[in-house]
């Protein structure tokens, strides 16, 4: 069944609910992460964006600081999908830390289309490296609010 069928609008899914249906720690160990590192706190939101099949439609989590959207993260059985913004102002430090990102997130950046605010990186983490990179181009964002 899909997210997005088990969770309606009216139905809005508990932490655990979310991880049970993630079915992977990388999901708690970001979490985590996010709210003791940068002392932010996951809002829930509910989407019903038909975009890419529906891939962003349901209930997410939202992590801001400052008024400013850190990440997204959209629960997926057995994976993370997550939207990280990339201002104008930070594609060049972000681009000078590519060489010590995986493979896929080097080809992430580079396919994904640069637009008047900056970049959107759609994260799909499936390891710990992958949530690596993510996290440090979280940290250069966090930083700057």
């Amino acid at each position: 069944m899909q997210w997005s069928e088990m969770f309606t609008k009216g139905n809005q899914p508990s932490q655990s609910q979310i991880q049970d249906f993630v079915g992977c720690p990388l999901w708690g160990d970001l979490d985590a992460h996010l709210q003791q590192e940068y002392k932010i706190k996951p809002k829930m939101s509910h989407s019903s964006c038909a975009m890419d099949g529906g891939m962003w439609k349901g209930w997410n989590v939202k992590y801001q600081k400052g008024g400013k959207s850190i990440c997204t993260l959209y629960p997926k059985q057995g994976y993370i999908q997550s939207l990280v913004p990339v201002s104008l102002q930070d594609l060049g430090e972000v681009e000078l830390m590519l060489p010590t990102f995986t493979a896929y997130t080097q080809d992430l950046f580079a396919q994904s289309g640069t637009y008047r605010n900056g970049k959107s990186l759609a994260f799909m983490v499936k390891d710990e490296d992958v949530l690596q990179d993510m996290k440090g181009i979280i940290a250069l964002r966090a930083a700057k609010r």
